[in-house]
């Protein structure tokens, strides 16, 4: 005898077995007069598990790059096939000259040997010389005390050497005028081919001159300018 079923779709117990002298359905009183035979549903059979069907590697066909083309040198010709280049025979740079461009010889700078005063020369009357270092200096006679510099024409040792001072004449020589200059520089005076100079004035001296120092003619020279 089929079981009471609840024939009402929405309620909880639809086509479910409900007692048998049940008259409603004790969920939603649905009056249970038509019952549903449920539909019967074939077993469901398990299939026997089969293994994974393993699908072989796809392989890529390889790429395949395209020659490089190098470009033609120089020397290569594009016309001939597989043509060799020629071989150059190396150069001997050791015999190879650059031939240099020739250049006037420069002629050397003359320069001018610089200009010396000729030498002043006073020869005592007993034959001693003096003779003037450089273009200018003192004549007179050295002196006793220290840190006092000597003359340049030193006359010290010579006859009545008492009346000759100790700056007695300055002597320099003169480009513009191209002789020696004296100047009066003493007590006792200087006579110039036996003409009394004036103190602090120039007189010029020629090759030959006569210089005496003091009145008496004591101390006399004869200049010499060479």
């Amino acid at each position: 005898m089929p079981a009471n079923r609840c024939p009402n779709p929405s309620c909880e117990y639809f086509n479910r077995a409900l007692p048998n002298n049940a008259k409603v359905c004790p969920w939603c009183s649905t009056p249970i007069g038509n019952v549903v035979t449920p539909t019967s549903q074939p077993p469901i059979q398990s299939q026997p598990s089969q293994p994974p069907i393993q699908q072989p590697p796809i392989q890529q066909p390889p790429i395949q790059q395209p020659p490089i083309q190098q470009p033609p040198s120089q020397y290569q010709r594009t016309d001939q096939p597989n043509y060799q280049v020629p071989q150059q025979t190396p150069v001997d740079y050791s015999t190879v000259y650059q031939q240099r461009v020739p250049y006037p010889p420069t002629p050397p700078v003359y320069t001018p040997p610089p200009q010396r005063a000729p030498v002043l020369k006073l020869i005592h009357t007993t034959g001693r010389e003096f003779n003037l270092v450089g273009e200018g200096g003192f004549i007179g006679r050295r002196s006793q005390s220290p840190g006092i510099a000597p003359p340049e024409i030193d006359l010290t040792g010579i006859p009545h050497e008492g009346i000759v001072s100790r700056r007695h004449a300055r002597v320099d020589w003169d480009w513009s005028q191209n002789a020696y200059m004296i100047v009066d520089m003493s007590t006792n005076g200087i006579y110039l081919n036996n003409n009394l100079l004036t103190p602090g004035m120039q007189y010029r001296i020629l090759n030959g001159d006569s210089l005496k120092f003091g009145q008496d003619n004591l101390v006399n020279f004869t200049a010499y300018v060479m």
